[in-house]
Parts: structure tokens; C-alpha cells; sequence
């Protein structure tokens, strides 16, 4: 037995490594681009699309209340709301996140958990509105749009310095 699976090592070594693994496919031009999404903090790139906190709670509810609990403060782990000041050591939208442009992205790219990027473009400003709201940086009526959204100033802001070196390697 030892000196089969020996063999079989000294095979498998001997062996070169195949061009191709024939795993899946070529992704097409419209998958890469769906996926293809830049949004800076001031807004470039964000979408067309509109929403408000009151969709944005609907959407919760049903979305993302299982993971980060009914209101956002009961998952320790995955918090989202705590006023900026909060004694709370987790680090969420209201007490850390510097660009409200930055929570549109994420929530956009990574949920829900089990199905990322299957939001549309409303349900992510409604999304996006709602948790604002609840973090106490925006008024529950407002409307959050491509050309409002980067205007929105987060109190976290302040505690980030602009990396605004030149001359060395860049990434941006």
C-alpha cells in the first residue's frame, strides 16, 4: 500500500502541469461589466435610481434583519447602528464609516449575504437611506439619489486623513 501511493507521487510529479484545467468558462463582456462598478466618495459612478428610508425598512424586514438582527444593534459581529459617540466598540456606519457613498457600494457588491449584487439600484438608495437614517445622519423623509448621496456628511469622517502623497506608486 505504502509503495503504491509512493508510486503514484512520483507519477504525479513526474506529470507536467496541463496548460488548461478546463474549470467553467470564459465570462462574457455583460457579466464583467455588471461587476465592473467603481463609485467614488464623490459620487462618480454612482447609478441612476432614488430611494427613502421608508422603502429602505420594508427592505430590511425582509433582506437583511435575519443576519444583522430587527433594528441593526442585536448581532455584535454584524452591527450597523450606533450614533456617532457611542460607547460601542463595533464599528458601524454612524461611528466609523467615512463616505455615504461607500455604504451604497458595499451594500451594492456584497448583500444580502446569499444572493450579493441581486439588488436593484432603488432597493440599494432605499437600503442605503434607511440605514442613514437609523444611524441618526439623515432625516427620515429625505431622498437619496446619485446627485444628493456624496453630499451626505458622515460624522466619522474626521477621524480620516486624505492620503494625498504624489510621486510614488499610486493606487487609486
Amino acid at each position: 500500500m505504502r509503495r503504491g501511493f509512493l508510486l503514484m507521487m512520483i507519477l504525479a510529479a513526474c506529470n507536467p502541469e496541463p496548460s488548461r484545467f478546463g474549470f467553467g468558462r470564459a465570462a462574457t463582456v455583460r457579466e464583467i461589466d455588471s461587476l465592473n462598478i467603481s463609485i467614488t466618495p464623490d459620487g462618480k459612478g454612482l447609478p441612476v435610481g432614488s430611494g427613502n428610508a421608508a422603502l429602505g425598512q420594508v427592505l430590511y424586514t425582509s433582506k437583511c434583519a435575519a443576519c444583522h438582527g430587527a433594528t441593526g444593534t442585536e448581532v455584535s459581529n454584524n452591527r450597523l447602528v450606533a450614533v456617532f459617540g457611542d460607547t460601542v466598540k463595533a464599528k458601524t456606519i454612524g461611528n466609523y464609516w467615512p463616505y455615504a457613498t461607500t455604504v451604497f457600494d458595499y451594500i451594492r457588491r456584497a448583500m444580502p449575504y446569499n444572493s450579493p449584487g441581486s439588488l436593484t439600484n432603488e432597493e440599494v438608495y432605499s437600503l442605503t437611506a434607511f440605514l442613514l437614517w437609523r444611524n441618526g445622519i439623515i432625516d427620515s423623509t429625505k431622498e437619496i439619489n446619485a446627485h444628493n448621496l456624496a453630499a451626505v456628511v458622515m460624522p466619522a469622517k474626521t477621524l480620516y486623513i486624505n492620503d494625498d502623497r504624489r510621486g510614488g506608486d499610486e493606487i487609486r
